[in-house]
């Protein structure tokens, strides 16, 4: 093609352009719609009594392609429950700066205790505000649930739980006084309603 000939097939192109739809989305005061099963952010989900479902495994951070996710699991007690197994996950976080948002972490989840959620808007002013703690991935408290610590549901076993067979939390319910690492509990005061949601049979499956 001639050089005279490049001025123009340009513009031609350029009115092309002029009268097509534009395709400029009007954000953030008009919200993208995701697909149902988009990689947003994560959530820890609880078991319908409250309870935790992350088991402290590590599982998720060891499958992370990207090493953004960090756990420190810990041993449950009677006095103190988060989760119905033995072990909890006392320490989570996501480091967002890093995360590909690939799901390899759901993938690994034993007790699909991690999930994603359709929630995109991850921008922040500082790059500490990027690494989310457990107490803001964990999902929110439900009807009928209580926050951890708790008892188990009476009569229950960890596998009760994962059948789904709990349902709800137990009459009388109350949550347990967390307590720091090596802090004795204090022997004056007692939660109301402790003996009434402390399991009878408690044992291993």
């Amino acid at each position: 093609m001639p050089d005279f000939q490049n001025p123009v097939a340009g513009f031609g192109v350029t009115f092309k352009a002029m009268f097509k739809k534009r395709l400029t989305e009007q954000y953030p005061e008009e919200k993208k719609h995701t697909a149902p099963r988009f990689h947003g952010r994560h959530q820890l989900n609880r078991h319908p009594d409250g309870l935790e479902k992350c088991i402290g495994c590590e599982l998720c951070a060891w499958a992370c392609p990207a090493d953004a996710i960090y756990v420190e699991g810990a041993d449950n007690t009677d006095e103190e429950r988060y989760s119905p197994g033995e072990r909890y996950g006392r320490v989570y976080q996501i480091n967002y700066l890093r995360c590909i948002l690939c799901g390899l972490c759901v993938e690994a989840c034993p007790t699909r205790a991690l999930t994603m959620t359709n929630e995109y808007e991850l921008a922040d002013t500082s790059r500490e505000s990027l690494i989310y703690t457990k107490e803001e991935l964990l999902a929110g408290l439900e009807d009928r649930m209580v926050d951890t610590p708790h008892a188990i549901f009476p009569g229950m076993t960890e596998k009760d739980y994962y059948r789904g067979l709990v349902t709800e939390a137990a009459p009388g319910t109350v949550r347990q006084v967390a307590l720091s690492k090596g802090e004795e509990p204090p022997q004056d005061t007692e939660p109301a309603g402790a003996a009434a949601s402390t399991p009878s049979g408690e044992g291993e499956a």
